[in-house]
Parts: C-alpha cells; sequence; structure tokens
C-alpha cells in the first residue's frame, strides 16, 4: 500500500482536540495535546477571536499563548497597536510538531516556539506541551544541536558577558557585573541552564517581546510559561535545537505544510529557496509522491504566504479557505 493510499484511508482524524482554554490570572493555560500516533504529526485547530476595546494584538498574543510574530504573520491586515474593537483575530493554533524524536524540549528556532514532551508515567498517554519563545538576533543567533538542562535555577542572578556589557555601554547604558534578582533583571524568576555554555532556556521582566528575535542567543518564555515549564522538566532533560523553517506532516488522511521565514532571513513573497520545504515534503509522504497526493501548486502557494499556519495541500480533501472554529470571549 503506498503513503498516499494509507493516509487517504484513514477514517479518524487526530490532532483536533483543543486545549483547555481556562483562563489563569487572565491568560490561557498552554497548548497541550495528546501526542499523535505513529504517521501523523499534526495537532491543534486555527481559531477566530474578536479585539476588545482598547487591546493589541500584544495583548491577545499572550492572552491565547502565541508569540508577536506568530499572531502578526496570521493578521497581516489587522493594526497590531490599535485594532477596530471586535475585528477578527486568527489564533495560529495548529501546529506542524517538528521532525524530531518526541522527547524532552525541542525548540525550533525559526519558528520561535517550544514544544516539551514529559516523560509519560506507565500506562499514561505521552503528550506535546508548546510555548512561544523569543530567540536569537542578528549576530547573536541562537546556536542549534543537541544539549540537555544541566540545573535549574529560582530567582536567578544574571552575569552578564563583557560582550553585553560592551554592546550596553556603547549605548549608555552601564550593566553591571551582576544583576541581582527582581524586576530588573531579564531572566526573570526562572531559568534552565544548558549544557552549551552561557545559553539559557529562561524568564522575561519584558513579557511583550515573546515571539521575536530580540535575544543574545537564549530562549526567553512568558513569565507564566516558564514557571510551569520549570516545575515539570526535570535536570538531565534533553533539549534539541532546530533549524525547520519549513515543516510537512499527516493529519489523518491530509499532508500538511507549515512555513515560517527562514532562520536569518525575512520572509519574501518571491521565496527563492524551495529546497526544504520540498524536502519536508518528501520527508512526510515517504518517496516522491505522485500528484494525485500532493498538490505541489498548493506547496508552492504556501511558501509564498509564510503565515505559520499550516496549510492542507493533498488531494481532494483540502477545506475551503479561510475555515476556522469561533471560540467566544465569555471567558
Amino acid at each position: 500500500m503506498s503513503v498516499g493510499t494509507k493516509h487517504r484511508s484513514r477514517a479518524l482524524l487526530w490532532g483536533t482536540v483543543l486545549p483547555v482554554l481556562v483562563l489563569c490570572v487572565g491568560y490561557a493555560r498552554a497548548y497541550e495535546y495528546a501526542v499523535p500516533p505513529t504517521g501523523d504529526s499534526v495537532v491543534g485547530e486555527v481559531v477566530t477571536v474578536q479585539t476588545r476595546d482598547g487591546e493589541t494584538l500584544l495583548d491577545i498574543a499572550r492572552r491565547y499563548k502565541v508569540g508577536y510574530e506568530e499572531i502578526r504573520m496570521a493578521n497581516p491586515n489587522v493594526d497590531t497597536w490599535l485594532p477596530e474593537p471586535g475585528t477578527e483575530v486568527v489564533l495560529p493554533t495548529q501546529f506542524v510538531l517538528p521532525d524530531t524524536p518526541r522527547e524532552g524540549i525541542v525548540v525550533n528556532v525559526p519558528e520561535m516556539r517550544l514544544y516539551y514532551y514529559p516523560k509519560p508515567r506507565p500506562g499514561e498517554q505521552a503528550r506535546v506541551i508548546t510555548y512561544p519563545v523569543s530567540v536569537g538576533r542578528g549576530d547573536w543567533e541562537t546556536p542549534l544541536g543537541v544539549t540537555e538542562i544541566i540545573r535549574k535555577d529560582e530567582n536567578p542572578a544574571w552575569l552578564p558577558p563583557e560582550s553585553i556589557r560592551a554592546e550596553h555601554a556603547a549605548q549608555g547604558d552601564y550593566l553591571p557585573k551582576v544583576v541581582p534578582p527582581g524586576p530588573k533583571n531579564p531572566l526573570g524568576k526562572f531559568a534552565l541552564r544548558l549544557g552549551l555554555p552561557a545559553y539559557l532556556i529562561h524568564g522575561t521582566n519584558k513579557p511583550y517581546g515573546i515571539g521575536m528575535k530580540v535575544t543574545h542567543g537564549c530562549m526567553r518564555l512568558y513569565p507564566e510559561d516558564i514557571d510551569a515549564l520549570f516545575r515539570s522538566v526535570p535536570v538531565g532533560t534533553p533539549v534539541r535545537l532546530v533549524n525547520q523553517a519549513a515543516k510537512a506532516g499527516w493529519l489523518g488522511n491530509r499532508l500538511y505544510v507549515e512555513i515560517h521565514p527562514a532562520f536569518g532571513e525575512l520572509a519574501s513573497d518571491k521565496p527563492t529557496n524551495l529546497t526544504p520545504l520540498v524536502n519536508a515534503v518528501l520527508a512526510a509522504t515517504g518517496a516522491p509522491p505522485s500528484d494525485d497526493i500532493v498538490q505541489w501548486e498548493a506547496v508552492y502557494s504556501a511558501a509564498r504566504i509564510t503565515n505559520g499556519i499550516p496549510v492542507p495541500v493533498s488531494d481532494a480533501l483540502i477545506p475551503a479557505a479561510g475555515v476556522s472554529t469561533r471560540i467566544g470571549l465569555a471567558d
């Protein structure tokens, strides 16, 4: 049986169970899903909300656990700072899981998103929990590779490297050698130290910068997200830092692609390098697929849009454009 036939024959779709959007101190809980069965890799679904009076896209992003660039890419025609009350806002809350072992922590750098696979207890369903993150900017790009959590620090002090102190000094901002815990500490209240020297997964005292390329290589989470991750992740947890700007995966009998601006590059209306996207499709199908399995024009169209939302690109099961599920604001 071919890969395409196998997926078209499935009767059940996987990954459509939404996370519980119960607000905790005004914010939704993390998006948590059962890990899909072998062969599938799409979880969640795209939803829409309406803006409230006086809130920005950044307010909505934090409230619903998405990052700055994620919500901007998903809503290119919505004013970031002054959206009209009642404006429809798309929440990019469907994800193709990165093509990695489903264990420990995976950070897909160009996606600016962290995936955590807690080790299941005997008899427990495997789960994946996902959070938006900030990553390195410019010459301070977040490194790639495999490492692990070597230490957990609550209320950490920050010892800025001399290179960062020099950068700040050039702007008239003179950092001390040690920044003590407190509201001025950019590490926030929790830090997970990696086996890569000087790199951490940590909180922040500037939460509205989550989902941007603004760090010196570390990964920042919303304060409430690092709190939850810090308390659940054990020392020794493997951490994979990957560059998968293009992802492809199955949801039942549909193949999806999800595309983000390339690591270190900006999105373009005329992408020049489609090789990573084509390779992702080939990896998901297991072999060069026939045209009745993959609609390549839909693949290339997704590359031109690059909005970070999974797009179905297989056979006749592609839904109408713009279909999403509305959730209310009674919470």
